[in-house]
């Protein structure tokens, strides 16, 4: 079985489900920034996103390989100003994140609640192939493939804070003496 790079992240293995793609043919930079906009977003929402995206309703914010890419105003939703709508990162990770929700399905977990906990995306080796130049010179002409793994957890159900803890937050910020003469005035009363 293989090594997943977030599986430290899955703390739950009953209430996470996985997928993983290798030497995918999309630009390592391009999957790392959708995978990005999608980290921490639920299924279903992760879904209508890409979808828009695909139809270039909503963007995908280039942040960290912003480098060339143009302005889209759309991109003013995430509070950045450069964004694309790469078609091919989407197609692949649409499929990944599919194949991870039937795994989810095969655990009996709730698609519903499904949240994506992480996307590791790394570069696999450049394909190389040659282009040729003026004058008989040769250039290199390499792809840059990645690696994906897409992490789905359950959400969990959130508990509600204990409120008798008050007397301790009333004694949160002061020193050990000030702590110690309010304990006495309390015992006093």
């Amino acid at each position: 079985m293989v090594r997943y790079a977030a599986a430290a992240v899955a703390t739950n293995p009953e209430k996470t489900s996985r997928a993983r793609g290798e030497y995918l043919r999309t630009h390592f930079k391009n999957m790392r920034e959708v995978a990005a906009a999608l980290t921490g977003l639920k299924l279903t929402k992760a879904y209508t996103y890409l979808s828009d995206v695909k139809d270039h309703k909503r963007v995908i914010p280039f942040r960290r390989f912003s480098g060339g890419v143009g302005r889209a105003s759309q991109a003013k939703e995430f509070k950045a100003t450069q964004g694309r709508w790469p078609e091919k990162s989407i197609k692949f990770i649409l499929r990944l994140l599919k194949n991870a929700e039937a795994n989810a399905d095969a655990k009996n977990i709730d698609v519903e609640d499904l949240l994506i906990k992480s996307i590791v995306v790394q570069q696999a080796p450049k394909t190389r192939r040659r282009t040729y130049r003026a004058h008989g010179r040769i250039n290199p002409y390499q792809g840059h493939p990645t690696h994906v793994e897409i992490i789905l957890t359950a959400s969990d159900v959130e508990v509600e804070k204990a409120t008798d803890a008050v007397a301790t937050t009333s004694l949160a910020g002061l020193n050990r003496r000030q702590v110690a003469r309010r304990r006495i005035e309390a015992a006093r009363a």
